[in-house]
């Protein structure tokens, strides 16, 4: 097998391996590659067809991109809405993702009557994220559960929670403590600063 094939059977691979994917940034990215790849092989080998299609798919890939990386930060394409705990639909979502809220958080379990503040993020008609809260004080609030759906896991959607400092500072809110034992936090990012062994929120006063 000489080197051309090799790139074909690699670019066929990468294709395969993108469907594979959950998380749709990830999904495109890697597609993206497979038909750059591809795209290579079919203009060395001169299959024009396939050319065609690939820097068609490649560029289909490009535009989605880029409006995915253009509004993961933007509060227009997202809303927060607030629930109550004992929320039959919140409850839903919950029993759902509950496999996949305990490879996030192991340590968490849901309780209704110990959670003070519950809210969904919503992106379109789909619920990307869940964000519960409880009282640690008199003036500071612990994160139970910051769960993001797989597909936007790349997106950081819990962000739009904390960057309203009104969500917690109308509650009297000055400090917003993160999940206990929470795998892969990406508080930082999002203006948190580390204390100890958690990530802390300092809220603006409303």
């Amino acid at each position: 097998m000489n080197w051309i094939e090799v790139l074909g059977w690699t670019g066929s691979a990468i294709l395969v391996v993108s469907l594979l994917q959950t998380r749709l940034l990830r999904l495109r990215l890697v597609n993206l590659v497979g038909c750059l790849v591809l795209l290579v092989y079919n203009s060395t080998v001169g299959v024009w067809p396939m050319v065609g299609l690939n820097v068609v798919l490649a560029l289909i890939n490009v535009v989605f991109l880029w409006r995915m990386l253009r509004t993961r930060h933007d509060d227009r394409h997202y809303a927060v809405v607030e629930v109550r705990p004992d929320d039959a639909y919140l409850r839903y979502v919950l029993d759902r993702y509950r496999d996949d809220i305990a490879r996030t958080q192991p340590t968490f379990s849901f309780h209704p009557e110990s959670v003070d503040a519950s809210y969904l993020v919503m992106k379109d008609d789909a619920t990307v994220g869940v964000v519960l809260a409880r009282s640690a004080g008199e003036d500071t609030a612990e994160v139970l559960l910051d769960w993001v759906a797989p597909p936007y896991r790349d997106f950081s959607p819990g962000e739009f929670v904390f960057r309203d400092s009104g969500l917690f500072s109308g509650r009297g809110i000055r400090r917003v403590l993160s999940p206990a034992g929470m795998r892969n936090p990406y508080y930082g990012r999002i203006g948190f600063r580390p204390e100890g062994e958690r990530w802390v929120l300092d809220v603006d006063p409303a």
